[in-house]
Parts: C-alpha cells; structure tokens; sequence
C-alpha cells in the first residue's frame, strides 16, 4: 500500500456497517491505508465479506483483542474512526467498559493522543435514553470529535434508518482535518 496516513476504521453492529467496503474505498481514495476492526456482533454479520475485506484493506479484520505474546498485525495508527458506533458501544466507551476490542482500542487512544472520530447510528427512540447524551458529552469533554446532531448523523425514527445514507464522507473528512497540518508519524 502507498499511502502514508493509516487510518483505523471500527464499525459497530448498525445496518451501514453493511456498507464499510465503500467507506473504505473511500479512504484509500484519499490516500489512506485502512485497517478494519468490527465488534463481534458486526463481524458475524460480515462473515462472508471478511476475506474480501482483508483482501481490499490488505490487513486483518479484527474483532478480538491479540494475545499478548502475538506481534501487532497493523500499522500504528495516525487516527481513529468508530463509524457506525451503536448506542451500545458510544455507551461502553465513554463509561470505560472495555470488554470488546474497538472500544479498547478507542478508550485507550484518548489517553495516547491518537486522533478519534465518532459518529453514531442511533434511532430516535434510543437517543431518548438519557445516558446517551451524557455519553457523548463525555466523549467530547475527552477531545474525542462526536458527529452528532447537525454537522453528523441525525437519528431516525425506529425502522425507518436508511443505510444507504448513512454520512461516510463526513468521519472519513474529519479523519483527514484531524491529522491535517501534522506529521502523521508524529503520534
């Protein structure tokens, strides 16, 4: 892979997840080396696409963390996009419940500095839940960029969410302000 910008995209189990093999064509448009990582729920539901997907990023798909004597399998990170991220997983991260990789990795990247993006897929009925505000007000107070709202994904109503409109292009571009103007092997 020729690009020099490594770009760690999470997807979480909501309907455009179907969809990551476009968001990642997407990024390496722009010049990004992709690595995938899905929640175990999201990689049972692209069982069949995961060699394919392995095959377009040209690095593992991972859903489980590594043991802790296996080498790392991907390139250092530069930024992190968590895209789509269910109620669930925005809920895990900003209270710190690590138990699934993505949400390990994006916790931990806080704290290193690595640049993080999150944009929700929620439908309207969950957004009522009062922890799901104060979720991504947390994340946001951490430096984590939350598109949500205008700007972001907008909620929709219970089984009407249209995956094939799901925002891609605004994680993707502010993956790309987010390491604008630095060295990307900085971090």
């Amino acid at each position: 892979m020729t690009a020099n910008r490594v770009l760690y995209l999470f997807g979480s189990a909501a309907p455009p997840v179907l969809n990551i093999a476009g968001a990642i064509e997407q990024a390496q448009a722009a010049d990004w080396d992709v690595c995938l990582g899905l929640t175990p729920t999201a990689a049972r539901w692209l069982d069949d696409k995961l060699t394919e997907l392995e095959e377009l990023t040209g690095h593992p798909v991972r859903s489980q963390y590594k043991l802790p004597w296996e080498p790392d399998a991907w390139p250092p990170a530069d930024v992190a996009v968590l895209a789509p991220a269910t109620f669930n997983t925005i809920n895990q991260w900003a209270l710190g419940i690590t138990v699934k990789f993505i949400v390990g990795f994006v916790a931990e990247a806080i704290g290193k500095g690595i640049p993080t993006v999150a944009m929700p897929c929620v439908n309207a009925a969950y957004v009522q839940h009062t922890q799901f505000d104060v979720s991504v007000a947390t994340l946001r107070a951490m430096g984590v960029r939350v598109l949500y709202g205008e700007g972001g994904f907008v909620p929709n109503k219970p089984g009407q969410g249209r995956p094939e409109n799901y925002p891609w292009h605004l994680a993707l571009g502010a993956a790309a302000s987010a390491v604008s103007g630095r060295d990307p092997r900085s971090a």
